[in-house]
């Protein structure tokens, strides 16, 4: 990196700043032994003098451990002000020593990156370690042990194309500068600058590609929440199940038009009255972001990574191919971090058009379905309201099925499939009906195990619903991690 590279220090505070920000007040403790610099020639040499007289730092990282909330964590942060952050070959050896002394401590991580990238001056030695940095967090992550990472302004190159990415949740700062070339290198290798809203850290989540956007004067609060919910032993419950109805209703018209009533409840709701903790990750936590929310949630008590079908998205935003790579993400992150998977099917259908026949819609459902089944970790579906289609199937693979009970699985709207089997859509209540779409026919032929009842209140305020979900889901969850435990 060159010499010459305008630090901005109202965007990137010192490591020593952000240490001081993230941990808890002294308890940091530093793993860093003093970097020997007499190999280098005069040159060079003196250029990394020179920055660490300008950074007060004799590298472009510093690591060590501490506590935030008084949870035990790893550390790993950038100190932009030495040669813009960038990793030569000292640097990536701390780096990998700390990540390894983590393991063996069975620590989380916390890694917080602004940098150009790996050193120029240093060429292809320092370039190629970025391997030993990656080999390293895999034997951290195999290990079951959480990696959070947060993307500061900047950070570019290979940080941002090895460590930088590799986290089980990452985290950016709003509005900074993150792609994998700088934009100075972009325009000296391409001859054109790059558009400026390209490489922003909010365009990143709002696709996301990373996760969430976190200040830096919140990310202790994020990263305390987070780690707690990967790593901490469950909650005692505290909310009620509903019986299972001795008669499930068998009304398909009701049914229909209450699950695609706008006063239904969603994911969100269950999350809202039947979770804490939530850390919504992919882009997911807006409303208006992904049709699939994925979050980590502790609901009622039990610690779990969730993927739910949001229908308010839905109705402007369909699942489409990459909404169903992001809940594999998320199965991915479940089977790793060894945390119970919970999906949520409240599906119209699965998006409609060209791009996604493009983008291979059916492959990335047949590929949701397997990566489900493949899970060891205790898994559960809930049918909350629609479920259209292999949209719906593909959340459906889980050791335990519930669902409310005016949900439904059909593999077309009842209305298609009127139209595609007797060209008259008026037959669409009478068709379904023979199809046997209603919760209470799944319950009845045991493809769901439980039927959580609803109430006519429910209809008009679903928070108790809600919570009935959410009460049910810690039940399976407590049984079926119990009978694993045995």
């Amino acid at each position: 990196m060159p010499d010459d590279w305008t630090v901005d220090e109202r965007t990137t505070p010192a490591a020593a700043e952000l240490i001081e920000q993230v941990l808890d007040t002294g308890s940091f403790t530093s793993w860093d032994h003093p970097i020997d610099t007499t190999r280098w020639h005069d040159g060079y040499r003196n250029q990394l003098l020179r920055a660490a007289g300008r950074s007060n730092s004799d590298e472009a990282v510093r690591t060590g451990h501490g506590t935030i909330n008084g949870r035990p964590i790893a550390l790993i942060v950038n100190e932009f002000q030495f040669m813009a952050g960038s990793i030569g070959e000292d640097a990536a050896h701390r780096i990998a020593t700390a990540i390894r002394r983590a393991t063996s401590q069975r620590l989380p991580l916390l890694a917080l990156t602004a940098s150009g990238g790996t050193r120029m001056q240093e060429g292809t030695p320092a370039f190629i370690r970025m391997i030993d940095i990656t080999s390293a967090l895999m034997s951290h992550r195999a290990a079951g042990l959480p990696y959070l990472v947060h993307l500061g302004h900047p950070t570019t190159g290979g940080v941002l194309a090895s460590w930088g990415s590799l986290g089980h949740l990452t985290f950016a700062e709003p509005k900074a500068l993150v792609g994998f070339l700088g934009p100075r290198v972009y325009k000296v290798l391409c001859e054109r600058p790059l558009p400026a809203d390209i490489q922003v850290s909010d365009r990143f989540i709002a696709a996301g590609i990373y996760d969430m956007l976190v200040r830096r004067e919140d990310l202790a609060a994020v990263a305390d929440r987070a780690i707690g919910l990967m790593t901490d032993a469950p909650h005692p419950p505290t909310l009620t199940r509903r019986p299972t109805p001795p008669q499930c209703g068998n009304d398909t018209a009701k049914a229909l038009a209450l699950t695609r009533s706008y006063r239904r409840i969603g994911v969100r709701d269950v999350l809202h009255h039947g979770a804490a903790d939530v850390v919504a990750f992919g882009g997911s936590d807006d409303s208006r972001g992904a049709p699939i929310l994925t979050a980590l949630a502790r609901i009622d008590g039990y610690a779990c990574v969730v993927a739910g079908q949001d229908r308010v998205v839905q109705a402007h935003k369909p699942i489409g191919p990459a909404s169903l790579r992001q809940a594999r993400r998320a199965m991915a992150l479940a089977q790793e971090l060894g945390m119970p998977f919970v999906s949520f099917i409240d599906t119209p259908g699965a998006e409609l058009s060209a791009d996604a026949e493009r983008n291979g819609i059916a492959a990335e459902i047949a590929r949701c379905l397997a990566a489900m089944l493949k899970l060891t970790v205790p898994t559960v579906a809930v049918l909350l309201g629609q479920g259209c289609g292999g949209a719906a199937l593909a959340l459906l693979g889980a050791d335990i099925v519930i669902a409310a009970e005016n949900a439904w699985l059909a593999p077309l709207p009842p209305q298609a499939a009127a139209d595609v089997l007797f060209g008259d859509t008026r037959k669409a209540m009478e068709l379904a009906s023979s199809q046997r779409i209603l919760a209470c026919d799944l319950y009845a032929e045991n493809r769901v195990v439980t039927v959580v009842p609803e109430y006519a209140t429910d209809a008009y305020d679903g928070s108790s619903l809600a919570e009935a979900i959410a009460a049910e889901i810690s039940a399976h969850l407590n049984h079926s991690v119990g009978q694993r435990h045995e």
